[in-house]
């Protein structure tokens, strides 16, 4: 019964459980006394939009190419590569700053929003993980990161390789991540996908801010699940001081 509902699903939705751009597939074990073949192996789209035609110029060649570009953006070969890019470095990005915000506050060291407000108090301390940072010290860090950052991305400027921009290797890979080929190809969709998540934690951070200013994420997440009812998105639609 398994066996011939599962062939008639595949019959039925061809499109959404095959494509010649798949970039995964799934082993379903049937049931004893379904035949010799115990196991049936198909092939699910890995499209964003099953049934859709994929943009012709997303082959899905690059890591976690799911043929989304509604608006075709990367038709140009050049903005493509250059969004690539981008991504790649957003998503690092991103995943340094998620952690940097939710960290300070789940340990009771202050929120993100909060942490610059040191400047507009006079006599203000600025402190970093709960310990005092010398005045003196902040300018000094500042002119070290840019200088820092700088040397980096004339380095990356200077290479032409696409792949080496975004994937250096060498110092910038100390355990060897990219030696096995198959398992480097793994890491960089998992990397794109996790990268992917924190951009968009990192915007809610940013919009959970628009309707509780001065409160951190992690203090919203208990007020949201004290009452989700009242504490929740449509704050942010309807005014605070408007009862329902």
């Amino acid at each position: 019964m398994a066996s011939s509902s599962l062939r008639s699903c595949c019959a039925v939705f061809p499109t959404l459980l095959s494509s010649s751009k798949s970039q995964f597939a799934t082993s379903v074990a049937l049931p004893a006394g379904a035949g010799a073949n115990a196991t049936s192996r198909f092939s699910m789209s890995a499209e964003w939009f099953p049934g859709q035609p994929r943009p012709p110029h997303l082959d899905g060649s690059a890591p976690a190419d799911f043929g989304f570009d509604p608006l075709g953006l990367g038709e140009v070969p050049e903005n493509l590569e250059r969004f690539k890019e981008s991504e790649v470095y957003h998503c690092r990005w991103a995943m340094l700053a998620v952690p940097g915000i939710l960290l300070p506050e789940a340990l009771g060291l202050g929120n993100w929003v909060k942490a610059q407000e040191w400047a507009a108090i006079p006599g203000g301390q600025a402190t970093y993980l709960g310990n005092p940072v010398p005045w003196g010290t902040l300018p000094t860090i500042l002119v070290i990161e840019f200088l820092a950052i700088s040397f980096v991305e004339h380095q990356r400027s200077m290479e032409k390789d696409t792949e080496k921009k975004k994937y250096p290797g060498g110092a910038f890979d100390p355990l060897g991540y990219s030696k096995d080929p198959a398992k480097f190809h793994e890491y960089k969709i998992k990397e794109i996908k996790n990268g992917r998540l924190a951009m968009l934690a990192f915007v809610g951070f940013c919009v959970q801010q628009s309707a509780y200013p001065g409160t951190g994420p992690l203090e919203n997440l208990a007020a949201h699940l004290a009452d989700p009812w009242h504490n929740n998105i449509g704050n942010i639609i309807i005014p605070r001081d408007i009862s329902l």
